[in-house]
């Protein structure tokens, strides 16, 4: 694992997590959106 693989990963966490995040809510309140 280099050093530049680690922050890649936890960006690439991050976006899959506000993504989930983003669709249970598109999901759960459809009239927001």
């Amino acid at each position: 694992m280099s050093g530049t693989g680690v922050p890649a990963n936890v960006a690439g966490g991050v976006l899959a997590l506000l993504l989930i995040g983003y669709l249970f809510v598109a999901l759960v309140r459809p009239e927001r959106f």
